[in-house]
């Protein structure tokens, strides 16, 4: 038992799947704002161009 709790003490590879989850949420937390952005900045482009086409 000793000999266990001192390999899952010095292994590595559940930090490492740990950290890269960490990174994976951090890219969809930015993928996910930025498209939401860039969503709602299309949406007021097309409105407003509705609103110019369809005051002529």
């Amino acid at each position: 038992m000793k000999k266990f709790l001192n390999k899952f003490r010095k292994g590595e590879s559940g930090a490492t799947a740990i950290e890269y989850g960490l990174i994976a949420a951090l890219i969809a937390v930015v993928l996910i704002t930025s498209v939401g952005r860039l969503g709602n900045n299309i949406s007021l482009r097309f409105n407003s161009i509705g609103t110019s086409i369809g005051s002529r």
